[in-house]
């Protein structure tokens, strides 16, 4: 009987210290910081979206400064991964997702996020002419995920719509609606997009749509 007590406490004591080993080895593990996402943002990313990440249109990068940590964490998964930015006809895609491939860890992914998310959101000048009425009707739609004001909803995966450029969003409801985004079985939260996308009839429905997010700036 003593035997068995012994035995009993050594295991204890053998399990105590395995989780010690444990937590000690998380807690020693480096974090993501601001300052490291801005080094590598820095080397890698602000020769497209600028250093204030206000983006430049003429490359196809769009403003970036102030989108949620949530959000720029998974998109950059999404290209690491080959989700997105896999299509020959997605030229902008194809530039970015090498660049993502350059964030070797979980870590630098989630620094670079962080430090974008830091960010004072640039506001860009208008582009897109619409018909205000009708977009404001076909938004409609479009609020069950990103809301009455476009402020997005991390839960459904939608981000808000007032921090980028009208150009870049009509760009992306194109790709949308070609399949070139939104189309990977892996791309959950872009499948449940596409169909969204799918209900704009042509190109002038997408600028009165995006014509209304424009007023809903702040």
């Amino acid at each position: 009987m003593l035997g068995k007590v012994g035995n009993g406490w050594a295991g204890i004591r053998h399990m105590a210290l395995f989780t010690t080993l444990v937590l000690a080895a998380c807690s020693s593990a480096p974090a993501a910081t601001g300052e490291q996402g801005k080094v590598l943002y820095d080397n890698y990313c602000s020769q497209c979206h600028k250093v204030n990440g206000e983006g430049q249109a003429s490359v196809g990068a769009p403003s970036i400064a102030g989108l949620p940590e949530w959000y720029v964490y998974t998109q950059l998964e999404n290209y690491r991964s080959g989700v997105r930015g896999a299509y020959y006809e997605d030229s902008e895609g194809l530039r970015m997702r090498p660049m993502a491939r350059t964030l070797k860890t979980d870590e630098d992914v989630r620094a670079v996020a962080m430090h974008v998310s830091a960010l004072a959101p640039v506001r860009t000048e208008a582009t897109v002419q619409g018909n205000l009425e009708n977009g404001s009707k076909a938004f409609v739609t479009c609020t069950a995920c990103h809301g009455a004001q476009g402020a997005g909803n991390e839960a459904l995966g939608a981000p808000p719509l007032t921090v980028q450029p009208d150009w870049y969003l009509v760009k992306q409801l194109g790709k949308f609606k070609r399949g070139i985004r939104g189309a990977n079985p892996k791309d959950t939260k872009g499948m449940t997009m596409r169909p969204m996308a799918l209900g704009l009839a042509d190109e002038q429905a997408m600028n009165d749509v995006i014509t209304h997010v424009m007023t809903l700036r702040q």
